[in-house]
């Protein structure tokens, strides 16, 4: 697989704003909605959320975590979503200037909150374009082998 997704599905991915995250931590699964900025070059999300939230509280303890981003359609020959697998953390020094940077230029209202940035750095995408054939998906996958 190639080491940028398809256009096709970053297109998507540029064309909305909130996804669900997944997190799940002691055998307790949970969600939430997040409005979302998409770095990219860097293959990753960028979303706001306190320390207090349930999601938040679960990273602390597992960092794996997955989501959704779905067209809200009910024609079935128009269906699109986005299922995805990451790695999140909380952006340090310059990434954290960076990620901050395109998250209030994408919601500027974000500037009158005390914000709390996290990072999913993207590992798996399947995206699900009933338009190009129904059921088509397609797929990217981080390499995530380590070289020594």
């Amino acid at each position: 697989m190639s080491n940028l997704p398809d256009k096709r599905i970053t297109d998507f991915i540029n064309d909305h704003h909130v996804l669900t995250l997944a997190t799940c931590f002691d055998e307790e699964p949970w969600c939430a909605n997040c409005f979302y900025v998409y770095l990219e070059e860097d293959n990753s999300f960028v979303f706001t959320s306190d320390f207090n939230t349930k999601h938040v509280q679960q990273i602390s303890h597992n960092i794996f975590v997955a989501g959704s981003i779905v067209l809200e359609t009910s024609i079935v020959g128009k269906i699109q979503g986005i299922q995805f697998q990451g790695i999140i953390s909380e952006p340090k020094g310059e990434l954290h200037d960076k990620v901050r940077k395109a998250y209030l230029k994408r919601f500027p209202v974000a500037m009158l909150m005390d914000t709390h940035l996290w990072v999913v750095d993207l590992t798996f995408l399947k995206f699900t374009d009933n338009r190009l054939g129904f059921g088509k998906k397609l797929t990217w996958s981080k390499d995530l082998s380590f070289h020594k």
